[in-house]
């Protein structure tokens, strides 16, 4: 998303059931790893299924600035002829991450053993994001790291020349800690291991395997425990991106809160660290079939059969969160139609994401007529027959929030304003098309 682009306002109305197929986006964390290993491997990955959201960009241009060949064949088919682990250059300019937290943790991890010195910089959202989560353990690696004040960007990471292995137990639960560690530890020697207290999505440990490195995951009494052997080679693989569940996750809301709809999404990806909704959704009595399971690029994937029905509110365990803590924001519109009570538990992370998730989607909620609670780490929505609508939501520069609130709108008695839909552009491109091809009005 350009740092200057006007706000583009956008409604959403009723009209009538959502209809057809929809075909989401390459899996936007997928995406990140795919390009950064491609980078640090030797010779070249050739990606499918790439998503090309800005975000997902802006890594790709991250790692040309680094001195990959970075380059694009057809919508969604990459090359990317890698460097080596170690083997990044340092970069002309600073790195400029967009909104992208995904990507900027990511990439900090895979400089910070290399002896290179990197500025990192990014949008107005993500300059107010905590950073100290992930510079603290690659300064334990021997990085030297400066930033503003609470460890905001901009932040200029010196690289290791004598990077040390790390044992390191995250304070939260947090793939993207765990990864930008793990990262770093590809280029330091001996063993680097990150333990969890709960696990986190892993479609790192998945990639850093199919790319050669040795890497094992165990269940210990001390928690989740990843062990990855420093200094491999890493070989470069055909990756195939699975479409997102996040991304999955708003046709999918559409159509089971918008009367007499159906939709198809074929190949969305139930990895299990990332299928949390999924799970809750068939709690609630969500109306889902998952068809023809298979696996694509290392990552089990389904075809979704999605059609409107009665919901019911549930309470979710604090130990889902991490399995599903994108989709919370999206949750809590489908719990608005639901009857009776929906608590979410576990969700103080969505605060400090691209906004401070909870409180937007209070107060859009509140906006259109659905009363709402929340805690610092709960939010329970009271759903309700019939949603009002008729009101106006604050996105906060969030495409989650964006895309959430056009959902709403979708299903209310009164259309629904957001103030800015530029900011899904980070994530899904074609939210607009392809929710307008199902049947949605949106303009």
């Amino acid at each position: 998303m350009s740092h200057s682009a006007d706000p583009r306002p956008m409604t959403a109305r009723r009209h009538g059931p959502l209809t057809g197929e929809a075909l989401v986006p390459g899996d936007k964390s997928i995406s990140h790893r795919a390009l950064i290993l491609g980078a640090m491997a030797v010779g070249e990955t050739r990606i499918t299924g790439l998503l090309e959201g800005q975000d997902v960009l802006d890594t790709a241009r991250a790692m040309r600035a680094l001195g990959a060949q970075v380059t694009q064949h057809g919508p969604g088919e990459w090359s990317v002829h890698g460097v080596g682990v170690g083997g990044f250059s340092a970069p002309d300019d600073v790195i400029d991450c967009g909104n992208s937290g995904t990507g900027v943790r990511l990439i900090m991890g895979a400089v910070a053993t290399t002896p290179i010195a990197v500025t990192f910089t990014g949008d107005a959202s993500l300059s107010r994001r905590p950073m100290a989560r992930v510079t603290d353990p690659l300064e334990q690696l021997g990085a030297r790291i400066t930033g503003r004040e609470g460890g905001r960007l901009p932040i200029t990471i010196e690289g290791a020349a004598d990077p040390v292995p790390l044992t390191y137990r995250t304070p939260v639960a947090s793939a993207q800690i765990k990864s930008a560690i793990l990262l770093a530890g590809l280029n330091a020697p001996g063993d680097t291991v990150v333990i969890e207290s709960e696990p986190t999505r892993d479609h790192s440990e998945r990639m850093l395997a199919g790319f050669g490195a040795q890497i094992r995951t165990e269940t210990t009494p001390d928690g989740h425990r990843i062990t990855l052997k420093g200094r491999p080679e890493l070989r470069p693989q055909p990756v195939a991106v699975p479409r997102d569940p996040s991304s999955a996750a708003f046709p999918v809301a559409a159509a089971l809160i918008v009367p007499g709809s159906q939709i198809r999404v074929p190949g969305v990806s139930r990895n299990p660290t990332r299928d949390g909704l999924y799970v809750t959704l068939l709690e609630m009595g969500a109306d889902i079939t998952f068809e023809n399971p298979r696996e694509e690029g290392g990552e089990p994937v389904a075809d979704l059969l999605v059609r409107h029905g009665p919901l019911k509110g549930v309470t979710v365990p604090a130990d889902r969160a991490a399995s599903m803590i994108d989709e919370f924001p999206i949750l809590s519109v489908i719990a608005s139609f639901a009857e009776g009570s929906t608590v979410m538990n576990g969700v103080s992370e969505l605060r400090v994401k691209e906004s401070d998730r909870i409180d937007a989607m209070a107060r859009g909620l509140e906006a259109n007529g659905v009363t709402v609670e929340e805690t610092p780490d709960s939010m329970t929505v009271h759903g309700m027959a019939r949603v009002p609508g008729g009101g106006h939501a604050v996105t906060h520069l969030d495409h989650r929030i964006a895309m959430s609130f056009l959902v709403l709108g979708m299903a209310t008695e009164e259309p629904v304003t957001i103030d800015d839909a530029e900011p899904i552009t980070t994530s899904f491109p074609d939210f607009v098309p392809l929710m307008t091809r199902l049947g949605a009005a949106l303009a």
